[in-house]
């Protein structure tokens, strides 16, 4: 729902002087970032491109970590799994605590975590000990991202400059995604696999004795009780929800420890709406989550995060198991993605400031849609690599339109003090959207080769789920525009 400000700064942007009585006022500038401003944008976004580097660069050396530490084939993807679950568990609690404990405090100390459990990672010499720092990895990213994108949004007030630092914020985080995907291949062809946790920890510490000085808090003035039962149901309920995902991937989705995962976690879930209905201090109030800027705001965020990470998993099927590249050239092949949704979140704030959150969700949809669905024709023949490099070009363009309209929607309206809560859910959404978009699309490959392999029955199931990828895309684009056009607007969503 706009505020006069953000009425006021978007006829602004748009150069449109107010009139009062018979004369007009002078033409109002765009707001500008002071200094403080800036810095404390560079600081927050390079501690979340940190963060989404460590999703993915990994992924491309697990084969040489799981030889190297003497993981068994099966047990190599919990690797990625038990960063996944552990982030995308805990962020709505990490939410509710940054507004307990500070959300400065909660992200200095999340860094700290990040740091020391990096250099664990690095110095692991057992599958368990590995593990557990990606575990403690997990936790960590759970605490920083909402609490940073927490200190984001206050730090900028909602109009034209939020619209920009989040659609930054947006671009970093994917772009982060795939440079972690080039930079784990040329840390473990170069140096070794151990350097792909390494180089988190001088990161880490730069912002930890940075942060204090430049960060300003920012949390409810009067100290809320924290919700224990909800808590404990959503918590355990995503970490169910992802788990049995995951296994539906791995697996099938008839087993029964697949379908027990699932459907005690939709129990757990359930049971959560009901106790904030009841709850005196909820972790999220009833009324958030009835707003349809929430509501349909984190249904989009969802459905771009999932869509757009396990499209990343099924082209590098096609490229190493079709095409036969190398993890390294794969890695380096996704540079072209990386490029589009930089281009798409710089874009992104200015297509949310002159169109609208809701129009701009619709049109990143509908682009990435169409650019997907360009790749069922992808052959066997390595001349399709062209059509593969456009395509997600253009999708990581229209994915980052998605991606700032859905972090404008999700946080616009709410007073600073809902701001903790707010980030919280859309930092969830983005995380349980990761976790759970690879185990679903792998399902489907899965379903359409069987027991067939060899590159044309690679190719067939990739095809088939790319497809399945490009319908959920305009499916969630169009739902979400639609039952947006009658909830909060941006005034250019009339």
């Amino acid at each position: 729902m706009p505020t006069s400000s953000t009425a006021s700064s978007s006829a602004a942007s748009s150069g449109i002087a107010p009139v009062a009585g018979p004369t007009a006022d002078p033409p109002t500038s765009a707001p500008r970032m002071s200094g403080r401003q800036k810095l404390v944008l560079a600081l927050l976004l390079g501690s979340q491109f940190m963060i989404a580097v460590d999703f993915s660069i990994l992924n491309v050396a697990l084969p040489v970590v799981g030889e190297g530490l003497g993981f068994s084939l099966a047990g190599l993807q919990w690797i990625a799994t038990s960063f996944a679950l552990a982030a995308a568990g805990f962020t709505l609690l990490f939410g509710r605590v940054a507004d307990l404990v500070g959300r400065k405090n909660l992200f200095v100390g999340g860094m700290a975590v990040l740091g020391l459990s990096s250099a664990l990672g690095g110095l692991a010499t057992s599958p368990e000990v590995l593990l557990t720092a990606r575990v403690l990895q997990g936790l960590a990213t759970a605490a920083v991202t909402p609490a940073g994108l927490a200190l984001l949004t206050t730090a900028f007030r909602e109009g034209p400059l939020r619209e920009r630092a989040l659609g930054l914020n947006g671009a970093l985080m994917s772009a982060g995604f795939t440079a972690g995907a080039i930079l784990g291949g040329l840390l473990t062809d170069l140096l070794s696999w151990r350097w792909a946790f390494f180089i988190n920890v001088p990161v880490a510490a730069l912002v930890v004795i940075l942060a204090p000085t430049v960060i300003t808090d920012s949390r409810p003035e009067e100290r809320p009780r924290l919700d224990v039962p909800g808590a404990i149901a959503v918590t355990g309920g995503l970490l169910l929800l992802v788990l049995g995902l995951t296994r539906a991937g791995e697996t099938g989705w008839t087993r029964p420890t697949t379908l027990a995962a699932l459907a005690a976690g939709a129990v757990l879930l359930v049971s959560f709406v009901r106790i904030e209905q009841r709850a005196a201090a909820p972790l999220v109030p009833i009324r958030v989550l009835k707003r349809r800027s929430v509501v349909w705001g984190n249904t989009a965020g969802l459905i771009a995060f999932a869509t757009e990470t396990s499209l990343v998993f099924l082209l590098t099927l096609y490229l190493q198991e079709v095409l036969g590249y190398s993890a390294l050239a794969t890695g380096l092949a996704f540079g072209v993605l990386g490029a589009g949704t930089v281009v798409g979140g710089v874009l992104g704030g200015r297509a949310v400031g002159r169109f609208g959150n809701r129009r701009a969700i619709v049109l990143g949809g509908t682009v990435q849609a169409a650019a997907t669905l360009s790749l069922v024709a992808l052959g066997t023949s390595g001349a399709w690599v062209w059509l593969l490099l456009t395509a997600t070009f253009v999708g990581g363009v229209g994915n980052m339109l998605m991606i700032v309209g859905f972090m404008v929607t999700a946080t616009s309206g709410l007073p600073d003090e809902e701001q903790g809560r707010a980030t919280g859910l859309a930092t969830m959404t983005q995380q349980v959207g990761i976790a759970l978009g690879i185990p679903v699309m792998s399902a489907v490959v899965t379903a359409r080769t069987g027991a067939a392999s060899g590159p044309d029955a690679v190719l067939s199931g990739v095809s088939t789920a790319i497809l399945v990828n490009s319908a959920l895309v305009l499916a969630g684009a169009v739902l979400a525009g639609y039952f947006l056009a009658g909830g909060a607007r941006t005034p250019k969503d009339g």
